[in-house]
């Protein structure tokens, strides 16, 4: 598919985060061999005819020229793009603002590449429950406790959250759920029926694999 597309309130974009400093796994996750793939492009499969973009944001030049060599656009149905990210090792706000900041639509869903299990049916489901009066839309486990069990690395930002973004970065604050409890998000419960609780399972360690 062509790198370009036109801007259209229709178009469905996604924010895939490769920035990380993989302290825990000890090598970069997004590339290392699950099920003899790279990790990255099993989500990369599963958004296939679901989105019509990809941001792809890595934290330099020489892992986008790496993921370079092993993603080809043309394998897929939507459009591809690398970004290096804007901050480097803050965390993965500066990432999800980095990809806002270069989305075609108003909206993206932001996801983690060591998340493969993410499946069709949860990308439908969170587009689906888009509201034009929020500006996030935030799986999570528990009623009684919704933003502390929420999920805001599987969750849809509009870009106009990013001056609140950049604010909280300016000011070293970097947990995501600080920037949840800032602006209007909707709720999703994760409640093993209309979205599973296996879709947000992630490799963090080796032993996890």
């Amino acid at each position: 598919m062509s790198s370009e597309i036109e801007n259209n309130e229709n178009i469905k974009s996604c924010i895939i985060l490769c920035g990380g400093q993989s302290r825990r796994m000890g090598r970069d996750k997004g590339s290392m061999i699950i099920q003899n793939e790279p990790m990255i492009k099993h989500i990369l499969s599963t958004l296939n005819h679901q989105i019509n973009e990809a941001i792809i944001v890595l934290n330099d030049k020489d892992r986008i020229d790496k993921y370079g060599k092993f993603i080809n656009p043309q394998d897929y149905s939507y459009a591809i793009t690398f970004l290096e990210d804007e901050i480097k090792n803050k965390g993965p706000m500066p990432g999800i603002m980095t990809g806002l900041s270069k989305i075609k639509s108003d909206y993206a869903l932001v996801l983690p590449c060591d998340s493969p299990y993410v499946s069709k049916n949860y990308i439908q489901t969170i587009f689906s429950e888009i509201e034009e009066n929020y500006q996030a839309i935030v799986p999570y486990h528990d009623e009684n406790n919704k933003l502390k069990t929420s999920e805001p690395l599987h969750s849809i930002y509009n870009k106009n959250v990013i001056p609140k973004i950049e604010k909280l970065v300016n000011e070293d604050v970097l947990h995501i759920k600080g920037l949840i409890e800032k602006i209007d998000a909707k709720f999703v419960l994760i409640d093993n029926k209309k979205i599973e609780k296996k879709e947000f399972r992630n490799l963090n360690r080796p032993e996890d694999i």
